[in-house]
């Protein structure tokens, strides 16, 4: 399964309702349940070393992996709030042009697991992890927790769902 959402909406929705995403150009290169890849530029994520400052690359592997959760979650069915629950970021390289971070999915099993939990007690937790990249080399890693908390009906209007939706 891998259903690709347009990039576009994503990244309206994104700068909507993250309001921060919009202030440090954060692009949407790619968005599907399988992969989520955002982008962006130096200039506003600049800190006084003319590098990326670290909380910006972190903030976009964090929204990556949070956009790919949001995506799965969505495509339950299911209105849900999606938040971060703990995250770490390693930075191997000072990053000096424009980044992308991606966040592939960790695969069927876990997804399955994850709405399994999600439906059956109305909260969830996953593992994701994501990679910092800058002219095609890894510059840093991410590695976090993502827990969805129903929130209201879902869309066949049974009990379980609150975020808006994409597109």
């Amino acid at each position: 399964m891998s259903p690709t959402v347009d990039p576009n909406a994503v990244e309206a929705y994104l700068h909507e309702h993250i309001p921060i995403s919009r202030a440090m150009e954060i692009a949407v290169a790619e968005a599907s349940t399988e992969r989520v890849a955002l982008g962006a530029p130096l200039e506003p994520n600049v800190n006084h070393r003319s590098t990326v400052f670290g909380g910006s690359c972190a903030s976009v592997a964090i929204l990556a992996a949070w956009t790919l959760v949001h995506l799965r979650v969505q495509e339950t069915g299911l209105v849900a709030r999606v938040v971060i629950q703990r995250g770490a970021t390693d930075y191997r390289l000072p990053i000096v042009r424009a980044f992308v971070a991606t966040c592939e999915s960790p695969g069927e099993p876990a997804w399955d697991r994850f709405v399994h939990a999600l439906g059956r007690r109305g909260h969830a937790r996953i593992e994701l992890e994501a990679t910092v990249t800058s002219d095609g080399v890894i510059v840093a890693t991410f590695s976090g927790a993502y827990v969805a908390i129903v929130t209201g009906p879902d869309n066949r209007g049974e009990a379980g769902a609150g975020a808006g939706t994409i597109g």
